[in-house]
């Protein structure tokens, strides 16, 4: 734990952000997230 001094000479270092999706850095419009993947089974007139 640094004094009060030491944070007034130097204060704090930021951590660096890292991206948490960086295939997507070049492609923004790409940009998602699906919440839910599932099949609707057809309804009855248009059964074949």
């Amino acid at each position: 734990m640094p004094t009060i001094n030491q944070l007034i000479r130097k204060g704090r270092q930021d951590k660096p952000r890292r991206n948490k999706v960086p295939a997507m850095e070049a492609n923004p419009q790409k940009r998602g997230v699906c919440t839910r993947v599932y099949t609707t089974t057809p309804k009855k007139p248009n059964s074949a």
